[in-house]
């Protein structure tokens, strides 16, 4: 499988869900990783989020040359070029950032890649969309909310969104961000709870991945 910025841009679509997290434990995060896997997920971000981040990352793409072939792993929270050079050595297929840092962009796209920016502003939307995201990070999405999308995406034709933060694993909420024009919804805590880390409670994360992949399934535009 080819693994570049179009095929991530036609997954993250596919499966209208972007699930992320970070965990300090390497063997927890590869079991995170396979129970997504199991239910259903085939595109995910993990989260430079923690000093083991990096071996961490290297550890489930080591992983990944045996197991989840097909899964594409991103990875976020990459606010700079140093970070962002570690992880393309490292193997990452898309980058994922809080921010509009316009060198991070430059050289994902020069390696091939999907960048994902985190913006708030119409003013960082625009900026981002001039310089080929192929997808834009609305962060946060729980300050935003799918009004707010609504209102500025004719101002961005053909541009691509996903809100991350505060979105919930229930059907009115998802089918929301859907109608006001998202092409994937972000899922974080709301997903991989600290609850469900602390006590690798495997099997809740699994419905919990299956009910929100349903849910998307059934709101989710054939067009989006």
């Amino acid at each position: 499988m080819i693994k570049n910025k179009e095929t991530a841009i036609t997954a993250i679509q596919e499966q209208g869900l972007l699930p992320l997290f970070y965990h300090e434990d390497p063997e927890l995060s590869l079991e995170i990783v396979r129970t997504l896997y199991k239910g259903g997920v085939r595109v995910f971000e993990y989260t430079n989020r923690g000093k083991a981040a990096l071996a961490n990352f290297k550890f489930l793409k080591e992983a990944l040359k045996t197991e989840m072939q097909d899964l594409f792993l991103g990875i976020g929270t990459i606010k700079n070029t140093e970070e962002l050079n570690d992880f393309l050595a490292a193997g990452a297929d898309f980058i994922v950032c809080p921010v509009v840092d316009l060198e991070v962009g430059k050289l994902t796209h020069e390696a091939g890649l999907l960048w994902i920016p985190g913006c708030m502003t119409p003013t960082e939307i625009n900026l981002a969309h001039q310089y080929g995201a192929g997808i834009i990070k609305l962060f946060p999405a729980n300050m935003l909310g799918p009004a707010y999308l609504s209102s500025i995406k004719e101002l961005f034709q053909g541009q691509l969104f996903v809100p991350t933060g505060g979105v919930e694993i229930e059907a009115a909420n998802i089918e929301t961000w859907f109608k006001a024009g998202v092409c994937a919804v972000g899922l974080g805590s709301k997903l991989v709870s600290k609850e469900i880390l602390a006590n690798k409670d495997y099997p809740e994360l699994l419905a919990r991945t299956t009910e929100a992949l349903t849910i998307i399934k059934k709101v989710k535009p054939l067009t989006s």
